[in-house]
């Protein structure tokens, strides 16, 4: 029987977080957009239950830690290690993370994005 594949999504968090290399983005806090995709491979269709599957609320408070843990110098930094965070639930075999700094200009925001397989 093929594994089943599912796509989990986390959309828009927004955390407030040190990143940048200008002195304005090192003077405070600012706020980014963090979106992640994880490719999901179980054995058959989960059952009814959380832990069957991948809990998607380990990358929510996993990502809030690594934002408020440090300062980041650069998005692409960032994204890594949100996507190594993903990657280490053995069942996630790919993982897409977008960061977005969405206050760095009045008419556009800037971000970063990676996708990572094992």
């Amino acid at each position: 029987m093929a594994e089943k594949r599912y796509t989990i999504l986390l959309e828009g968090l927004e955390v407030t977080m040190g990143m940048g290399i200008h002195d304005h983005e090192r003077a405070a806090p600012q706020r980014v957009s963090v979106t992640v995709a994880m490719e999901c491979a179980y054995p058959n269709v989960p059952e009814d239950r959380i832990d069957a599957v991948v809990d998607y609320d380990f990358l929510r408070l996993g990502i809030r830690e690594l934002a408020s843990g440090r300062h980041f110098e650069l998005q692409e930094v960032f994204c890594e290690a949100v996507a190594a965070l993903a990657l280490r639930d053995s069942r996630v075999v790919s993982v897409r993370v977008r960061s977005t700094k969405l206050d760095v200009y009045p008419d556009a925001r800037i971000g970063c994005e990676i996708v990572r397989a094992r």
